[in-house]
């Protein structure tokens, strides 16, 4: 059989304001999350023992904390499994973007490995799984694009226009908890409904902040601002334009500044890692 890589897409969020802060420091949160069309791969092998191998390490990243791993035996010790797996890694999404290359990558290992262990456990249940891996893993798991609230685990499906974004990086990496741990951050937008903020122009509240730390981001979001609505996502440090066609967000790509870089794809509501589990199971003939 030839190898087959499943996808692991990147994803952004459309809007993220911070509502308040938890004594254990988690902040909780509301916002809109869809997935684009570009991301990770990963392929896996099944081994007869329970060895977990990571072919493709990550550079700086030990095997034990790379969230690969983690998932894999997350899932082979809560479902019993006597079965190990190679898994290999074809990396795409900028590490510390704001894509959630990571969390993508866990919810990509606990589909897979989910189907071809035969664990039989529903998405449901995976997403509970997800969750101790990170707040962003179960709407990976999900495949559907969500609002979330708490610290972003509690989803809602919705179903937000589908369309083309550029997707820059501005060459600096900006690690989540100093965001989060600036004293100058929002913590208190006002809770609304969905159905306000989906009809209320789109922000981050973690903007300010990564604009005024990174004066890489100020300048990448200042040019891009130019053309078209531009935000970061997540808290950093890529930053996103949004357009209504392909041809209109490759036209800006080509005037991108030298020292930045990124690429288009289009928002997609449904995770290409759904679709591409259809197609297994129906030619593994398990659907």
């Amino acid at each position: 059989m030839t190898q087959q890589w499943w996808p692991s897409p990147a994803k952004l969020n459309l809007f993220l304001y911070i509502i308040g802060q938890r004594p254990n420091g988690y902040h909780d949160l509301q916002t809109l999350f869809q997935f684009v069309d570009y991301g990770d791969s990963l392929s896996f092998n099944v081994r007869d023992d329970s060895a977990i191998v990571l072919t493709t390490p990550t550079d700086g990243v030990a095997d034990e904390d790379n969230l690969v791993v983690r998932a894999a035996r997350l899932l082979q010790a809560h479902a019993g499994v006597s079965q190990g797996a190679e898994i290999s890694l074809q990396k795409r999404i900028p590490m510390g973007g704001g894509l959630g290359g990571g969390s993508s990558n866990a919810a990509t290992v606990l589909i897979a490995l989910n189907a071809l262990w035969q664990c039989s456990l529903c998405d449901t249940e995976l997403a509970q799984l997800g969750v101790t891996l990170g707040a962003d893993v179960p709407v990976f798991v999900m495949g559907h694009a969500a609002f979330a609230e708490g610290i972003g685990e509690i989803l809602q499906p919705v179903e937000p226009e589908e369309k083309w974004y550029l997707i820059a990086h501005p060459g600096v990496t900006i690690p989540t908890p100093l965001i989060f741990g600036d004293p100058e951050l929002t913590r208190n937008t006002p809770k609304r409904t969905v159905n306000v903020l989906l009809d209320t122009p789109y922000a981050n509240d973690c903007e300010p902040i990564a604009r005024k730390r990174f004066y890489e981001v100020e300048q990448l979001l200042s040019w891009l601002l130019e053309y078209a609505p531009s935000r970061l996502t997540g808290t950093g440090a890529c930053v996103f334009a949004e357009f209504d066609t392909e041809s209109a967000a490759r036209q800006v790509l080509d005037k991108m500044p030298t020292w930045s870089r990124g690429f288009v794809a289009q928002g997609v509501n449904i995770s290409p890692l759904h679709h591409f589990r259809e197609v297994w199971l129906r030619t593994a003939g398990k659907a």
